[in-house]
């Protein structure tokens, strides 16, 4: 699959990839958008993971598009959201999550791509593709879930127990 033809396809991308470009933050579709686009499913949900604030993104890409869409904050989960047409896109800054055994309030700070995908509930849905102009349309796949779509296997980035004791 020519993921960089799909992103061209679709002005959202290039708009998210102007934006991230403007503030100078690493920028990746991720989650169930890549899921399903490899398995050919219509998703309308884009979901935005950046090195950087979330919440800026969301409003440089509000800023960017001509409607102007509004953008809806949810400071108690990290993450900013707005409405193109039937487009749904939310926004986070990559985070990595630890947990004390008595409470289940993780404890969040920023972090790495690949700490955003480790804390993914399964590797399907840890895929991510590039937006900036290094990788844009690269699909970076840490724990094999295009295999594991390929398998039709279901399986946790780390081990099993760790995630479903963070996350259950």
């Amino acid at each position: 699959m020519n993921f960089k033809e799909v992103l061209n396809n679709n002005p959202l991308f290039a708009l998210v990839a102007s934006a991230a470009n403007e503030l100078n933050v690493p920028t990746y579709v991720v989650g169930g958008f890549v899921r399903d686009l490899i398995l050919k499913r219509p998703c309308k949900d884009l979901d935005f993971v950046c090195i950087g604030s979330g919440e800026a993104l969301a409003m440089k890409v509000a800023e960017l598009h001509p409607s102007k869409p509004q953008v809806t904050v949810f400071k108690n989960f990290g993450t900013a959201m707005l409405k193109v047409d039937d487009w749904e896109l939310e926004f986070v800054g990559a985070r990595k999550e630890s947990y004390n055994r008595d409470s289940r309030k993780p404890v969040v700070e920023n972090g790495t791509l690949e700490d955003d995908q480790n804390r993914r509930d399964f590797t399907i849905n840890a895929l991510a593709i590039g937006l900036n102009a290094n990788n844009y349309g690269e699909v970076l796949d840490s724990f094999g879930g295009v295999e594991d779509i390929a398998r039709k296997i279901i399986k946790t980035p780390l081990d099993s127990d760790i995630t479903f004791s963070d996350d259950p």
